[in-house]
């Protein structure tokens, strides 16, 4: 997620998302200069933020915890974009810098472009490598294999790759960044469009999960990881921020036991900071919201009612296992969370 105060679409009348600027790729043989490797790098992340919610959640599943460090920002901001203001003295306890703008620019001297999260830091040099958040947790699948814990699923199992990249193409086009097209469009046209394609491609959803546990194959898939990030979002801001107000979520009785279904699964809810959420969109978007006034709603509650989905069959980390606790110091704040309301 790319932002800075206001409103950060573009000057066009539809939204257009830009693209990652840095995209080195760290792998297991290192070809783009950047190994795999314990302990050397840090992810940064933004709890408010759908895209890094995505590598916070594939790194929980996938036991990468020891083997990439967290950093956390604060999910409100000032002109110069993510800042650290929620650890010690306002910096980085590892990196040492207060703003995410401090590793960019010393990966590129002089950069001027957007400040994103996520974003992985080598920690030895302070630079930036890759803030590629399309590529960033298929890489954690693929390239990090030697790190991730027992028991980690697949979640990119080769066979199924093409319908995987199928689904994930139509959910990024129409709802991951189609709430985006909806909320920072500049005319009445920009945003219908975004809105009908929005609500067919969450129809379409609905239908292929009315039958199915899992968007492709029997198991959780990247597919699901990149679907949730949006939903679980989607009554909290988008629904109304972002004039995505058809229906809530919680009125589609498929994709709402369908979410709740994830968010009960160990590494999806335990990674969702309902409060960073709701401050970010809410007050950093003044374009949108100019008196910066957080809703006190919606309830939260229903998060943990019975979904009943494993009817439809199914095991969630095929022939794998569950994450265990999440580490200390990473936990949701309990106010960010949805049982403690």
């Amino acid at each position: 997620m790319t932002t800075t105060a206001g409103n950060p679409g573009s000057t066009t009348a539809e939204y257009e998302r830009s693209p990652s600027h840095f995209t080195d790729r760290i792998t297991a043989d290192g070809a783009d200069g950047w190994p795999v490797e314990a302990g050397r790098y840090r992810l940064v992340v933004s709890r408010a933020c759908p895209w890094a919610n995505r590598a916070l959640i594939v790194r929980r599943l996938l036991g990468l915890e020891d083997a990439i460090s967290l950093a956390v920002t604060d999910p409100l901001q000032d002109e110069r974009s993510w800042r650290f203001t929620l650890d010690p003295d306002g910096r980085d306890p590892v990196l040492g810098i207060a703003y995410l703008g401090e590793a960019y620019a010393a990966r590129e001297p002089g950069y001027r472009g957007g400040i994103s999260v996520p974003a992985i830091v080598d920690v030895p040099s302070g630079r930036l490598v890759t803030n590629d958040y399309q590529r960033i947790t298929l890489d954690f699948s693929t390239e990090w294999t030697a790190l991730h814990r027992a028991g980690a699923p697949d979640l990119y199992p080769e066979p199924l790759r093409d319908e995987i990249h199928e689904v994930m193409d139509a959910v990024h086009r129409d709802v991951n960044n189609g709430v985006y097209r909806a909320g920072f469009a500049k005319s009445q046209r920009a945003y219908e469009q975004a809105y009908r394609r929005l609500f067919e491609r969450l129809d379409r959803l609905s239908e292929r999960l009315s039958t199915r546990r899992y968007l492709v194959g029997d198991t959780i898939t990247e597919a699901d990881v990149r679907l949730f990030t949006t939903l679980v979002r989607f009554d909290a801001v988008y629904h109304g921020h972002f004039k995505c107000n058809r229906n809530k979520l919680s009125e589609d009785p498929v994709l709402w036991a369908y979410a709740r279904d994830l968010f009960q699964t160990p590494g999806f809810g335990d990674t969702v900071d309902f409060d960073h959420i709701k401050r970010h969109y809410h007050q950093v978007h003044t374009d949108i919201n100019p008196t910066q006034i957080v809703p006190l709603g919606p309830d939260l509650s229903g998060w943990s009612a019975p979904h009943h989905r494993e009817e439809l069959g199914g095991r969630p980390f095929g022939d794998g296992t569950a994450p265990g606790p999440v580490p200390a110091g990473e936990e949701v704040p309990p106010e960010g969370r949805a049982e403690e309301r």
